[in-house]
């Protein structure tokens, strides 16, 4: 064999070697992707509104959708996904097959799913279950996470205190329930404490749903508050609560700017919903300001803690105005209102305002 061709063949041996660690290598990384991806997928169970609602379970969809784009996973298996419940019906299934695809991590949203998760986590110990918007004790696999909304409708029960004109404004509640009597009880008592403030006598009409679902009811409810001069309405109602902005926007394009009336927004900033044209053509915007329930806050940072490896099972974490768990937007508020509601923030997390949990009688 001549010196040349002993060369070629050791040149060769040499690409082979090369070949094969690096395929090895890549091989090993793929399969430590393909096991991170499986480990840190999440999944959510929406109630029966979906992930469109522009209300709670959009808000914990944006919390997911930022997780992904923070560990560059992807939309679908291995990744993050929702499974849109149609009824309560498909609750208990949704839970079953996002566990039987293999995620991780699996969310409920909202109250009504808390049993689903309950049965979902005993039946699979192995992986992590979070409800959102209620409480499961004694089962080391299941997070609960809930919101202090009454401090953020606090904040909006003084925004519509410092807008009315007329000294009547209005609460549309979906279903009774004591997450929505925070809803309410914070919104009246921020209303009181800015009439008192203002040297005002207002009035709060208060009429719910009965669901979250029932649009045509919740356009209804607000005619009739519209008619009998409330001026601002907060409506906590999740789906439904569209109807109120439907039922707004057609009144206020049938009159000029300045005669508008308002909706406080719920759960996601709601601004684009009060878009429209005034008499006249001018372009304009009813939603006065949005009052935030941070679900994609608790989404996103229960994700991550799972994703480091420190799901926190078994705990209840409370997301309050401190640390924007709940929040306001300035949305449309005068500069009068925004400082009222800033100083009255200072104070609910600071303790000198405490803010009542239900309504009173």
């Amino acid at each position: 064999m001549n010196t040349k061709f002993k060369k070629i063949l050791s040149f060769g041996a040499i690409l082979a070697s090369v070949g094969i660690a690096l395929s090895a290598c890549s091989g090993k990384k793929q399969d430590t992707a393909g096991s991170k991806s499986s480990k840190h997928s999440i999944a959510l169970i929406t109630d029966s509104n979906g992930v469109d609602d522009h209300s709670f379970n959009q808000a914990a969809w944006e919390g997911f959708k930022a997780y992904g784009k923070e560990h560059d996973l992807k939309q679908g298996k291995g990744g993050y996904q929702y499974f849109q419940s149609s009824s309560a019906a498909d609750y208990t299934p949704n839970f079953n097959q996002a566990a039987s695809a293999g995620y991780q991590t699996i969310f409920g949203v909202g109250y009504m799913l808390a049993d689903p998760v309950k049965a979902a986590a005993k039946k699979n110990p192995k992986k992590n279950f979070v409800i959102i918007d209620s409480v499961v004790n004694g089962q080391k696999n299941v997070a609960s996470a809930t919101f202090e909304s009454n401090q953020a409708s606090y904040l909006g029960g003084l925004a519509a205190a410092y807008t009315t004109k007329t000294n009547k404004v209005g609460f549309i509640g979906g279903a009774k329930s004591q997450i929505i009597d925070l809803f309410e009880a914070g919104f009246k008592q921020g209303v009181a404490a800015g009439a008192k403030a203002l040297h005002k006598k207002i009035t709060v009409q208060t009429q719910y749903i009965g669901n979250f679902t029932s649009t045509d009811k919740a356009k209804s409810i607000a005619q009739s508050m519209y008619a009998d001069k409330a001026d601002v309405i907060y409506q906590a109602a999740g789906n439904a609560g569209n109807g109120v902005f439907q039922e707004a926007k057609d009144y206020n394009q049938t009159r000029p700017v300045k005669d508008k009336v308002w909706v406080i927004g719920v759960d996601v900033d709601q601004s684009n919903l009060g878009k429209y044209t005034a008499k006249g053509g001018q372009k304009s915007n009813f939603t006065l300001t949005s009052v935030l329930k941070g679900l994609n806050v608790a989404t996103k940072n229960i994700a991550n803690d799972a994703y480091k490896g420190k799901f926190p099972g078994g705990k209840h974490l409370v997301y309050s105005l401190k640390g924007n768990g709940v929040s306001i937007t300035k949305g449309n508020l005068d500069a009068k209102a925004w400082t009222a509601i800033q100083k009255a923030r200072t104070q609910i997390i600071n303790g000198k305002i405490k803010v009542a949990t239900s309504p009173s009688k």
